[in-house]
């Protein structure tokens, strides 16, 4: 039977760690939690205390990590350590981050692990792979490496450019031939026992790694090649990761998972810490849920082509942003403008359950995450503003219409003007709402204009410029869109705020009169 002991290494994110060990022991296995000591105490304080008293995860010996450092080798040689004492039964060790997430289930896993009799660790050769792309390759093993090359550049190259003036080289321990791959292994407990026997006995090749540069792509992997027989080593990473031409780590989005799911690997890093609910997702899908086979490598060779063809101009024949920019005449865009954002809010709301227009909010003026999957452009209103009609054009796909309204404020004349000069059929419609003083007190106070102790004077000086300014603002608004543009405003009668909702939206008149209805009293 197997069962997993899996080590858990991280750093932050405590309430997403909870959440993944919980996923991992719910499936009957085991969790050895590594917490970096650089981590805040409190949130060490409450993973100890949210898995007090539960047998199936424990803690192994803190160490303050750093990248490239040794002490990721430790931490994680602490982390067998404690899962050697701490569990029994164990067959196999799964090494994963805190941005690790599954995409198989675990009954799938141990079927797999149970059927084939093999590690899975990246192993090549370290000297005749190209497997490292940028930076030293060498000078990892010729040279001691004491500094922390991001936290002490100086100190690093320092000692290394000294070292080579001196011809201070060292030799790769006898009989050690240097491997090389990811990080993220499973290895099986057999092989486990081996290795440490070997460590025991090699006192010489652990003494070595400790002053070798990155070491936790080199230690594991080319102790596991002279453990186990070739024949039982799988060299592929058990967990999906892409790094850019640059080293930097790929990540994953919910319009990812797909391609994730159908890749032969178990697990995939790094999943995107902006979407909670993706993540909860993967972590309920390893707890059951049919699997399909796995349909080969895709994602590597994917963001390889997709990333080459963005450097020569070429992705998908154009980059994204410069192919839709332009909007047809076959989509309409309905953008209502209100200075009080409640009132624009309720108006799209009615619209889409009256009408059944898709309807979004001030989605170029507010922070807050769209519930739809779009490339990560979904968090943020800077990234949905670099390239707003793009955004959308990718809007309007993911609501699979034609047909799209939403809200700007009156301020914000360079959105309108920005859809006004495409080829989308746009409307506007203006609803003007009553101000009074406190209405101009509290915008001021929320865009920091005015604190909540200002004085009386400095007080009717910014609420008289903002009455200006909010008068300007429309008046722009008209004339730049004269023609496109219709008013709701409240000082008219029912008969014209109809006649200006049903220009504006085209729609029955049953449905016109009914949003009439709903926003009147807002006004």
């Amino acid at each position: 039977m197997v069962k997993i002991a899996y080590l858990l290494l991280c750093h932050k994110n405590v309430e997403s760690v909870i959440a993944q060990a919980k996923a991992l022991v719910a499936a009957g296995d085991a969790v050895a939690i590594h917490f970096d000591k650089r981590g805040a105490a409190a949130d060490f304080a409450l993973l100890r205390e949210t898995f007090k008293g539960e047998p199936s995860v424990a803690f192994s010996k803190r160490l303050a990590c750093g990248w490239g450092e040794y002490s990721l080798v430790q931490a994680s040689l602490n982390m067998l350590e404690t899962a050697r004492d701490a569990f029994d039964g164990v067959t196999h060790y799964y090494l994963l981050s805190g941005d690790c997430f599954p995409t198989k289930s675990s009954a799938y896993l141990k079927q797999v692990l149970s059927a084939n009799d093999r590690d899975y660790i990246e192993i090549n050769d370290f000297l005749d792979s190209d497997w490292i792309k940028t930076g030293l390759k060498e000078d990892r093993l010729t040279y001691r490496h004491f500094f922390n090359e991001r936290e002490q550049s100086r100190l690093f190259y320092g000692s290394l450019n000294l070292q080579r003036k001196l011809g201070m080289t060292r030799r790769v321990p006898k009989d050690l031939r240097v491997k090389i791959g990811s990080q993220w292994w499973l290895l099986r407990a057999s092989t486990v026992e081996k290795m440490i026997d070997y460590m025991k006995a090699r006192a010489d090749v652990v003494r070595f790694f400790r002053t070798t540069w990155i070491p936790d792509e080199i230690f594991f992997q080319t102790i596991a090649h002279h453990c186990a027989p070739r024949e039982e080593i799988r060299s592929h990473p058990p967990t999906m990761l892409v790094f850019s031409d640059y080293g930097i780590p790929v990540v994953f989005y919910k319009d990812h998972w797909d391609m994730l799911r159908r890749e032969d690997r178990f697990f995939a890093r790094k999943i995107t810490e902006n979407d909670p609910a993706f993540r909860s997702a993967m972590l309920a899908h390893y707890g059951g849920g049919a699997e399909e086979a796995p349909a080969g490598e895709m994602i590597a060779s994917y963001y390889d082509y997709m990333a080459r063809r963005g450097r020569d101009g070429r992705r998908h024949a154009q980059r994204f942003w410069r192919r839709s920019t332009q909007l047809d005449d076959s989509k309409e865009v309905l953008v209502v403008a209100c200075k009080k954002w409640h009132v624009g809010q309720a108006f799209a709301q009615a619209v889409e359950r009256i009408t059944g227009i898709a309807a979004l909010g001030y989605v170029f003026d507010q922070e807050e995450a769209l519930d739809l999957p779009l490339g990560n452009l979904e968090v943020g209103k800077g990234k949905r503003g670099r390239h707003r009609r793009a955004f959308l054009t990718l809007l309007l796909n993911a609501r699979e219409t034609e047909k799209l309204a939403l809200c700007v404020d009156p301020a914000r004349e360079d959105v309108v003007r920005d859809f006004a000069d495409t080829d989308a059929r746009m409307r506007v419609l203006l609803i003007e709402t009553a101000f009074d003083d406190e209405d101009y007190v509290g915008h001021a106070e929320r865009v920091g204009l005015l604190s909540p102790h200002a004085p009386p004077a400095q007080r009717d000086t910014v609420v008289s410029a903002l009455k200006v300014e909010f008068a300007e603002e429309s008046g722009r608004l008209r004339k730049a869109q004269s023609g496109r543009l219709d008013t709701l405003a409240r000082d008219a009668n029912r008969v014209e705020n109809a006649a200006a909702v049903a220009r504006f939206l085209r729609v029955s008149r049953d449905e016109v009169e009914a949003v009439v209805r709903e926003i009147e009293p807002h006004l």
